[in-house]
């Protein structure tokens, strides 16, 4: 296999934050030698989840074995999914916002047509479901466990409990149409065909598709990380890949 330098875009305050975690991991298990000490590991493990290359590339890049490029990836994904915040801290974090945006993302992924569990009818595509809440500016504060594709929004945000949560907290939740029937502090808009709505009504629409709309900028940023536009691996892992991302992005962000 040809091998050729190459990049990550990311800041270095995510790679010094993963090698930062993995040192204290290994001291912690009494590691003595391993083939790439934990910068290398961190940049490994940053490598395959921003750019979303296959263990088989990276591990001709770094000079490792296929095997031990897997083993190094999954225990910092590991380690970072560990590290993700709870439902109960990111709704403490946003109680100190004026509001925040919840919705749903699909995260594609690699299954045949027969997988139905898997097949979001509202995306047209096999995949995972998502649920995302952001701040006013958009930014991601908190990405939910992952659910089969056919799950709906509103099944969704309930069997995490992310209504209740924000009701309970007393935060003003702004969220589309896919959100029906929960109540409490939730913001919809007004449902019904264009020419039915009043002129009040449009206009209402209209304001809060506009809040709406920032919520796919975190969605962006989620999905900026190449590994999940389309991932080739057991759905028993997104989770832990998602939270992985999050808590790298959080760091690297705050």
């Amino acid at each position: 296999m040809l091998v050729y330098p190459s990049g990550v875009d990311m800041s270095s305050s995510a790679l010094r934050f993963l090698a930062a975690r993995l040192r204290e991991l290994r001291r912690t298990l009494g590691t003595r030698w391993r083939r790439l000490n934990a910068g290398r590991q961190a940049l490994l493990t940053l490598a395959h989840l921003r750019n979303g290359q296959p263990y088989a590339q990276l591990a001709a890049g770094f000079g490792i074995g296929t095997t031990t490029a897997y083993r190094y990836i999954t225990e910092a994904v590991n380690l970072l999914a560990a590290l993700a915040p709870t439902l109960t801290e990111a709704v403490r974090a946003a109680s100190t916002k004026a509001y925040v945006i919840l919705d749903g993302t699909l995260l594609p992924i690699d299954r045949i047509a027969a997988d139905r569990p898997f097949y979001s009818g509202k995306h047209k595509k096999l995949g995972m479901n998502v649920q995302v809440i952001a701040d006013p500016q958009g930014r991601l504060l908190w990405a939910s466990p992952a659910l089969a594709g056919a799950v709906h929004d509103i099944r969704a945000a309930r069997e995490h409990g992310i209504i209740e949560a924000l009701a309970e907290a007393g935060i003003t939740c702004w969220a589309d149409k896919g959100y029906q029937g929960t109540g409490s502090t939730v913001r919809l808009p007004y449902r019904g065909r264009w020419d039915s709505l009043s002129t009040g009504q449009h206009a209402v629409n209209r304001a809060h598709a506009k809040v709406r709309a920032l919520v796919e900028r975190a969605i962006a940023t989620l999905k900026s990380w190449r590994l999940l536009r389309k991932l080739r691996c057991s759905t028993t892992r997104i989770t832990s890949l998602v939270h992985a991302v999050l808590v790298l992005q959080l760091a690297s962000s705050g």
